[in-house]
C-alpha cells in the first residue's frame, strides 16, 4: 500500500535520531526550527488519546517547535479527529503525486543558455541551497543546509541544479532523498525570480525522477504546494494517487 510505503519513507527521512511518543515518529531538526525539517507521522492505523496528544505536543512545545504532523491520512484514518479535538489546526491537504521514472515525460528548458544537471561537490551545493532558501524564504544559506544536502547524497539520494550557462550562476535546483525499499520524496524544486516560467522546474523535477530510478528510486512522490506546481508536475508525468495532510498546533 502506497501510503503505509510513504510512512516508512518518512519516519527512515527522520533516521536515529527520531523521538518516538506514543504512536508517532517524530523527527527534529535541532538547529533549524523550519516546519518542513520537524514534524511528526503517526503509526498506521493508529487511533491516539488526548494523553498521547498532549505528550506529542509537549515534546515539541520543549524543543521550541510548533506541533505539527505530515502524514497520509489514509494510513491512519483516526488521528485527525483526535488531533482536530486538541485545537490542531490543516495547514493544508496536498494531493500525493507519484511518476514511475520508465513514464516520466522529456522536459527540456526553453531556453538553450540553461543547463540542468546532478551535482555532488560542497561547492556545487552552496548555490543549490541558496537557491532553495531564496525560493522558500529560508533566510541565508548555512553550513546547516549545505550539510543537509550532503546526507541526502550520502544516503543515497540525488541533487540538482539548473545553470545559466551566460554568468555561471545556479538559477535552480532541487532534491530526491535517500530511497527507503524503493520509494522517495521529490522535494525543495525551487527557481529563482529572475528565470522562471522557462521549464526550469519541470526539468529539475524530470531529471531527478528519470536518473532517480539508476540509484534504486522506483516510487518517487512529491506534493505540491499549490495548483501552478501541480501542473508542472503533471506534465512530466507525476499522477495523483492520494493525499497529504499538513496540520499543526498554532
Amino acid at each position: 500500500m502506497l501510503a503505509a510505503d510513504v510512512h516508512a519513507y518518512l519516519r527512515s527521512v527522520a533516521g536515529s535520531g527520531a523521538t518516538r511518543v506514543g504512536g508517532f515518529t517524530v523527527r527534529f531538526d535541532e538547529k533549524d526550527d523550519a516546519l518542513p525539517f520537524n514534524y511528526a507521522i503517526p503509526d498506521d492505523d493508529s487511533a491516539p488519546t488526548a494523553e498521547e496528544v498532549a505528550e506529542l505536543v509537549a515534546v515539541f512545545r520543549e524543543r521550541s517547535r510548533t506541533p505539527r504532523l505530515e502524514y497520509v491520512p489514509a494510513a491512519a484514518p483516526k488521528v485527525e479527529s483526535a488531533l482536530l479535538a486538541a485545537g490542531f489546526k490543516q495547514e493544508g491537504r496536498f494531493p500525493l503525486l507519484v511518476c514511475p521514472p520508465g513514464e516520466v515525460a522529456d522536459a527540456p528548458v526553453d531556453d538553450p543558455a540553461l543547463r540542468v544537471a546532478l551535482v555532488s561537490e560542497d561547492s556545487e551545493l552552496w548555490p543549490v541551497a541558496r537557491v532553495m532558501n531564496e525560493a522558500f524564504g529560508a533566510g541565508e544559506a548555512s553550513d546547516h543546509d549545505v550539510a543537509r544536502l550532503r546526507r541526502v547524497l550520502d544516503g543515497g539520494g540525488l541533487v540538482a541544479a539548473a545553470v545559466d550557462t551566460t554568468t555561471g550562476d545556479v538559477v535552480g535546483g532541487g532534491q530526491v532523498g535517500s530511497p527507503h525499499r524503493g520509494v522517495a520524496e521529490v522535494a525543495g524544486i525551487a527557481v529563482r525570480d529572475s528565470h522562471r516560467r522557462r521549464g526550469i522546474g519541470g526539468a529539475v523535477t524530470a531529471l531527478l525522477t528519470r536518473e532517480g530510478a539508476k540509484a534504486g528510486i522506483t516510487t518517487p512522490f512529491l506534493t505540491p504546494a499549490d495548483d501552478g506546481a501541480a501542473q508542472v508536475y503533471a506534465r512530466v508525468g507525476y499522477r495523483k494517487v492520494g493525499e497529504m495532510l499538513f496540520i499543526s498546533l498554532p
